[in-house]
């Protein structure tokens, strides 16, 4: 929306915007993120009492329980895609809200194995749906300004979501004691009620969402989409006044124009200008997954039990990990828009290469105990930073207007594929290739990232989402 030319303008066109109201209605669509990190970070500190209640002991059996529910999140995605400029964004995450909520209380309870595949998997709808509709909604109603940090407080509010199940997850286990068998931890309260309650707890900031998301307005880019010009005007009042208002609406309008006279979304998701952007966001979204970070919270119980950890010191090490994955989202959050999402997103996937080599070297030489914790805290403090909240910002700024739907669709459904493929193959390639050959895979993945960066990634800070969809348009042109 507003261009800044420089830090003075910034302050001048803020004291404009009615920021309280801003951040509140972001806010709310954040929650979609604290539940979405609520609800898939829940099963990691839950799995080393539901697989002895399962009795699941295959690699293949773990892996599925792990990432059953990413199939989920990839139909939620696709199915967010197809009907978010028909019906809307704040209808989507009011249906968001009711899935995240009946889904974590029937697998909280569900007595077969796959009972409890069904509901993660519908689970994963919401998470899928929440993903793709909350950094959307948030970018449409953001000024340009304010449009990285706002994006990025999805990402705060997830990784909010991931801490408070990992706090939650300790409190219901309580004193687990040290090393456990399975059939141990299957007659404890633990391994019969605990982790049902673990699941069931979701529930609570699911019902908040629900009510709160019918306070928010719907975004002003889909109201005059839909021929709705009033009400997108009052809601853009609302975010900055009168000249705000007009000069936001004549932009969106004259985006708006340049959609109806150019092709249909499908035809224009392949020409190349649009297919070249489309791939960058594809391989931005695969990129943030294969990082292999995402599998520390997933598997912790096995890389801290490789380390030496007893059940108990698992625990606690994965409430440390929220910690620092918290903290330093924080950090991202403060910088994001100074900084740049480019320079933020080299630096991200160069520390994390170098990390994982060290950790995989840590696991060739026999090192356990407290440095192995160290790596991994280091692995998650510099994607917090970079590839988990900046792939989000830039994927809900490259795509243009006239496409964005359906391109956040293919590039979230992208990420959720990449999700699931690296999350099942985590215990396989842990049993063949070892920790240290599992990890230096990962550092691989992320040096091939960081030339893909280089190479593909345009700085958007500070760019309307017209101005960069104009950009694209100049460059298609010549």
């Amino acid at each position: 929306m507003h261009t800044m030319s420089s830090g003075q303008d910034e302050q001048v066109v803020s004291g404009h915007l009615n920021l309280a109201y801003i951040w509140t209605i972001s806010s709310v669509a954040a929650l979609g993120g604290l539940l979405f990190g609520y609800d898939w970070v829940v099963v990691g500190g839950s799995k080393p009492f539901y697989e002895p209640y399962f009795h699941l002991t295959s690699e293949a059996q773990v892996g599925w329980a792990n990432s059953c529910s990413l199939l989920g999140c990839l139909l939620g995605s696709v199915f967010s895609g197809l009907v978010s400029d028909r019906i809307g964004r704040k209808k989507l995450l009011i249906i968001a809200a009711v899935l995240f909520g009946v889904s974590s209380i029937l697998t909280g309870w569900a007595q077969g194995f796959s009972t409890f595949v069904l509901w993660r998997i519908v689970g994963g709808v919401a998470i899928g749906v929440a993903s793709n509709i909350s950094p959307t909604y948030i970018a449409e109603i953001s000024p340009a300004a304010w449009r990285g940090r706002l994006v990025t407080l999805n990402q705060l509010t997830l990784v909010v979501g991931i801490l408070a199940a990992q706090v939650v997850n300790m409190l219901i286990a309580g004193d687990v004691g040290g090393a456990m068998g399975h059939a141990a931890i299957r007659d404890t309260w633990q391994g019969q009620y605990g982790w049902r309650w673990m699941f069931t707890a979701v529930a609570v900031p699911s019902v908040i969402f629900f009510f709160c998301a019918f306070l928010v307005p719907e975004s002003p880019r889909w109201l005059l989409k839909a021929g709705r010009r009033a009400r997108a005007l009052a809601v853009l009042r609302k975010i900055g006044g009168e000249a705000y208002a007009r000069e936001a609406l004549a932009e969106i309008e004259a985006g708006l124009e340049r959609e109806r006279a150019e092709t249909g979304s499908a035809n224009e998701l392949l020409t190349p200008a649009v297919l070249g952007v489309l791939l960058t966001g594809v391989g931005l979204a695969v990129l943030q997954q294969w990082s292999g970070t995402n599998v520390i919270f997933n598997y912790a119980e096995e890389i801290y039990r490789g380390a030496g950890y007893d059940l108990g010191g698992v625990m606690f090490n994965i409430v440390i990990t929220g910690a620092i994955n918290l903290a330093f989202t924080l950090v991202a959050t403060a910088t994001v828009d100074r900084l740049g999402r480019r320079t933020l997103m080299l630096w991200g996937a160069a520390a994390i290469a170098l990390m994982h080599g060290l950790l995989g070297a840590a696991f060739f030489l026999g090192i356990q105990g407290p440095v192995v914790l160290l790596l991994t805290l280091g692995v998650i403090a510099a994607y917090a930073m970079s590839l988990a909240p900046v792939t989000w910002v830039l994927l809900s700024e490259i795509f243009p207007n006239r496409v964005r739907g359906a391109a956040m669709s293919i590039a979230v459904s992208a990420l959720w594929i990449a999700c699931f493929v690296v999350t099942f193959t985590f215990p396989i390639l842990n049993q063949r290739l070892g920790a240290a050959g599992t990890f230096w895979s990962y550092g691989l993945v992320c040096l091939a990232g960081f030339i893909f960066i280089a190479l593909r990634v345009p700085e958007t800070k500070g760019r309307t989402l017209e101005e960069i969809e104009a950009g694209l348009s100049r460059r298609r042109d010549r």
